[in-house]
């Protein structure tokens, strides 16, 4: 019974001396509950804030006709380091030390800086895509280290992002597009259009070329003022190869290829003109 009551009495001494502790730091913890609660509506006005200032600032690189790329990396940029003018400013101005924060920053900064060497590098890499220019935001290009490829939509601090033509986004650090070498395939507005097409050693070679030059007079996608070219690039094992180069715009290409080769292969038909194909001949020898 003894022990009972000598439990009691130490709980209800804890009790009291928590009770007396609140009491005593009261006005400290609501204090600091109240720094807290301004803190936090300093950090939503300053989101709202950098908001406002990012929109006017794209606006701003809007009229001034500035390229896509260049908006949306600045954008990038102003985000990022309005944000930390925002944390640093609540730091300081709730109970912080300003000399022991950047102290607390510039210790941060090596670290980071050394943890995110390949960061560094994509930012150097953004900054040497907008000057050189090797590509633009609306252009198709090929990173021929790997063979990503894409309509590039967005140049950001450390990544370029392409959409594909199955409409799936492909994230490339800016660092592998300015250290390997890139394809830019619309960068200029005229392609040469080249197609290979074999045919038969039986078949007539002048009415193929023929059938051939007719089909390129008509189709009004391709330029009749650059010169195209009918000729037979090889006598291949299976038949005769035809080459045959002509130019279009940029835009046109995979459209006037697919509709060349259909056209082709239609009119070669009509004309009794083979293409030929791989075939395996099987003899059967029966045994006595």
């Amino acid at each position: 019974m003894d022990e009972v009551i000598e439990t009691t009495n130490e709980a209800a001494e804890d009790v009291n001396v928590f009770i007396q502790y609140l009491q005593d730091h009261i006005p400290n913890l609501i204090s600091f509950a109240i720094e807290i609660v301004l803190a936090l509506i300093f950090f939503f006005l300053g989101r709202i804030a950098i908001k406002w200032i990012r929109k006017l600032t794209r606006k701003m690189l809007e009229r001034s006709n500035v390229d896509k790329g260049v908006e949306t990396f600045v954008d990038s940029l102003l985000k990022f380091m309005l944000y930390g003018i925002l944390l640093f400013t609540i730091a300081t101005k709730f109970g912080f030390d300003t000399a022991s924060v950047a102290a607390l920053i510039a210790s941060a900064g090596v670290a980071v800086g050394l943890a995110v060497q390949g960061s560094l590098s994509n930012f150097a890499g953004g900054i040497l895509i907008l000057l050189l220019k090797p590509f633009v935001v609306g252009d198709y290009i090929i990173e021929d280290n790997h063979g990503d490829e894409g309509t590039v939509k967005e140049i950001q601090l450390f990544y370029t992002k392409l959409l594909t033509v199955d409409n799936r986004t492909v994230v490339i650090p800016n660092g592998m597009l300015t250290n390997n070498s890139l394809t830019n395939v619309t960068h200029m507005d005229e392609r040469k259009l080249e197609l290979k097409i074999s045919i038969s050693y039986e078949s007539d070679l002048l009415k193929a070329k023929a059938v051939l030059a007719d089909l390129i007079r008509k189709e009004s996608r391709i330029m009749q003022d650059k010169e195209h070219r009918i000729f037979v690039d090889e006598l291949g094992d299976d038949g005769v190869i035809l080459g045959m180069r002509c130019w279009v715009s940029t835009e046109d290409y995979w459209n006037v290829r697919w509709d060349m080769l259909e056209g082709i292969k239609l009119t070669f038909d009509r004309e009794n003109i083979v293409i030929p194909y791989r075939q395996m001949n099987v003899r059967i020898q029966e045994s006595n």
